[in-house]
């Protein structure tokens, strides 16, 4: 990932330095675990322990003649170790490495991620908490449907980020495994202890059964929760974009003092960290797709899948640890304007009431067909004149012969669409 979305926790979690310490560290507990069997001396294990480093740029050195970083790295390590070095890498392949320390990343890099979540989904709550009570339109397929509260709206983001937290969470667990178990799966020139050993000082559980690799579905379903979190960061940034349209303008992102919208126009206020989300958001669903097609390996293990990890996976955490970066400041600093959303409700003349007239009707005993055909003939007038719905129903002798104009006049009471709002946000655990 380019340095532009890269913070630096996360950016470290992924550094290659990291990536080795984690290999040295596996490497060093395999022989601290071969000792207690008995495999290798005391004197040779405290010698493997006080000598084994390794350094980056001679690693990338050995590999140039080698073209294999894991015996590259396992070279260097045994050249600062001397004679012990032959206990190095006992029993082991390279993918017990690999697969061993990129869980462990895949674990920090969650940790990181899961305290975004929560952070995000706190910001969310208060937000859904502030606005419980704001009224404005909600629509359907772009067009004005019946009025709602910009908290219920918000109430809906933070219900489908705690799903999103309780999948990463899952999603982690399912990262949480190590492999130590040779060539192709059977430890065939390592005792399963050894395994065992190791995955618990990592905190990670040995994986039930494995080839040459852990098997690709766990990394897959790691990489498809960072997408289901994405796009639910971009179906929250996608939201706040059309409501900050000119024409609607019910919430804009924070402008601060000295930001530029436009190179060429000075009166531009862009959401543009709203359409960095959803610019990011298609990365992770790229990704995700790619990992499908790690999941078939021939045989016992190939490589294919390599080449695409060390991009898809280090690449998603940085992607998504960067847009909870920008979207929750965004939406906790989020411009809120009231005053357009009560214009955008009366935008369509008191259309957005029709239901209620509907079953009004009904309830006086027309079929929902009569009083629908009835009510939609009253609608259309709206959509052509410059009538309102309700000054049209009231002159309709059709409509005026099942209800008074009082009763009409009670249907247009915006705080009925609104008195379920405690009770929803309840169930959604907002208290």
């Amino acid at each position: 990932m380019i340095d532009r979305y890269t913070l630096s926790k996360m950016g470290n979690v992924w550094s290659e330095k990291h990536k080795m310490e984690i290999m040295l560290k596996i490497e060093v507990l395999a022989c601290e675990a071969l000792c207690k069997l008995g495999k290798i001396p005391k004197k040779s294990l405290e010698r493997i322990k006080k000598s084994a480093k390794f350094d980056i740029e001679e690693v990338k050195r050995i590999e140039e003649k080698t073209k294999h970083d894991i015996v590259a790295f396992i070279n260097n390590v045994g050249q600062n170790i001397g004679p012990e070095a032959q206990y190095l890498h006992m029993g082991l392949t390279s993918s017990d490495l690999l697969d061993t320390s990129l869980s462990v990343q895949c674990l920090e890099a969650s940790d990181i991620l899961l305290a975004d979540c929560k952070k995000f989904i706190n910001v969310l709550k208060q937000k859904a908490k502030k606005y419980k009570d704001t009224v404005c339109i909600a629509r359907t397929h772009g067009v004005h449907a019946e009025p709602t509260s910009f908290g219920l709206k918000v109430a809906v983001w933070y219900d489908e980020m705690n799903r999103n937290l309780e999948r990463l969470e899952q999603a982690r667990e399912m990262m949480r495994f190590g492999k130590l178990s040779g060539a192709v799966g059977t430890y065939a020139n390592i005792d399963p202890s050894v395994e065992e050993f190791v995955c618990e000082k990592l905190g990670l559980k040995p994986i039930n059964i494995a080839t040459q690799v852990i098997q690709r579905d766990h990394h897959c379903q790691f990489l498809t929760t960072l997408a289901m979190i994405g796009s639910t960061l971009n179906k929250i940034a996608v939201e706040i974009r059309l409501l900050q349209k000119t024409e609607v303008l019910e919430v804009e992102e924070p402008f601060f003092k000295g930001q530029i919208g436009s190179s060429a126009m000075p009166h531009k206020r862009n959401p543009i960290t709203c359409e960095r989300i959803s610019g990011l958001s298609r990365l992770l669903r790229s990704n995700a797709m790619a990992s499908f097609e790690n999941i078939c390996l021939w045989h016992e293990r190939d490589i294919s899948h390599s080449s695409v990890e060390r991009i898809i996976i280090p690449d998603s955490t940085i992607a998504l640890n960067y847009m909870f970066h920008k979207i929750i400041p965004m939406m906790d600093g989020l411009l809120v304007y009231p005053k357009n959303m009560i214009a955008s409700l009366s935008k369509t003349k008191g259309l957005i009431y029709s239901q209620r007239i509907l079953l009004e009707l009904m309830k006086k005993g027309l079929t929902r067909e009569a009083a629908y055909d009835m009510i939609q003939k009253c609608a259309m007038q709206v959509w052509q004149e410059t009538s309102d719905f309700k000054d049209i129903l009231n002159r309709d002798r059709k409509v005026r012969k099942y209800l008074k104009a009082s009763e009409i006049d009670a249907c247009f009471d915006i705080k009925y669409y609104t008195r379920h709002t405690d009770k929803i946000f309840k169930r959604a655990g907002i208290k």
